[in-house]
């Protein structure tokens, strides 16, 4: 089925700061967002795994949305609504249609095993509860399930799909999913956001991606030249996201986020998770690093930036 909403262009899946008892600083998250839309960017994905909403109870996640409708207007936010919890999926998606959200994302149900059938049918109930546009959100290395083709096509002609997000190891399936997203008329947004010409050539739509909250001017630069057909002019900021990609990648994914957000001068929160001593030693050469690179680049730094 058609979608009326169709993500394009650069979104930010959107890092989530929280004070040391896991509440989220709205006023942190206020200064970052007014930083991303000043460069540019298209939209937001609420909840998604940058924003590590498993962290985050119902009600909280509802606070999330709420808080980050009012401060991207004008801009779209897409609301991560996943939880292995059917009836909390459907919860949050009514939530999000009542914030005037216009479209939600739905990964897998993470934890216990699931056959394509059953994620369709969860796909299936939650959508037809929520009655919203829908972006499926293909991350395999964390639900540890795959949404196969069979799965998406089916899916895309019983209800409103509008884009599929692809994130992880597996690069090759964008050109999978685009061929069948032109005959299902639904878009692709990519993760891969150090590959973004490879993205936009192969006929991607836009990057979801947890980068935008790092360097937005590189991606966005990327996207315009690739949408002017002047990819030659993106060689340069191509390069740079490669770089700051090799850099940021010596820690695993989503603290590595919070040290290049400390690195531009904004605040991060409390991380979520646990850190061994080793991680934290991580996250400090991360910082020195990126903070490097951001004044080689001539990238302007945030308020706390010393």
């Amino acid at each position: 089925m058609s979608s009326p909403f169709r993500p394009s262009g650069i979104y930010s899946a959107q890092w989530l700061p929280v004070d040391s008892a896991g509440r989220l600083d709205r006023a942190s998250l206020a200064t970052h967002v007014a930083f991303e839309k000043q460069a540019g960017i298209d939209g937001f994905l609420g909840l998604g795994s940058t924003g590590e909403f498993p962290h985050f109870s119902p009600d909280e996640r509802k606070q999330v949305l709420a808080a980050l409708a009012e401060l991207a207007a004008p801009l779209p936010v897409i609301a991560n609504i996943t939880d292995i919890r059917p009836r909390v999926a459907v919860e949050l998606g009514r939530f999000a249609k009542s914030l005037g959200l216009p479209a939600v994302s739905l990964m897998p149900p993470m934890f216990f095993p699931m056959s394509q059938d059953d994620i369709l049918a969860y796909f299936l109930h939650v959508a037809e509860a929520v009655d919203l546009p829908v972006m499926l959100y293909n991350f395999p290395e964390l639900t540890g399930k795959r949404i196969d083709l069979p799965t998406i096509a089916a899916f895309a002609d019983r209800a409103p799909m509008c884009a599929i997000k692809q994130s992880g190891g597996e690069f090759a399936y964008h050109r999978d999913l685009i061929a069948l997203g032109r005959e299902k008329h639904y878009a692709v947004m990519s993760g891969a956001d150090t590959r973004l010409t490879e993205v936009f050539a192969l006929g991607g739509a836009g990057c979801t991606g947890g980068l935008v909250n790092l360097v937005p001017e590189l991606m966005l630069d990327i996207h315009r030249c690739c949408a002017a057909g002047r990819v030659g002019d993106a060689a340069e900021s191509a390069a740079r996201m490669v770089q700051f990609g090799r850099v940021i990648d010596q820690l695993a994914f989503p603290p590595n986020v919070a040290a290049g957000l400390a690195a531009r001068g904004f605040q991060p929160g409390a991380f979520k998770s646990i850190l061994s001593p080793v991680s934290q030693d991580l996250v400090r050469k991360i910082e020195r690093e990126l903070r490097a690179l951001y004044v080689q680049w001539g990238l302007a730094l945030g308020p706390l930036a010393a």
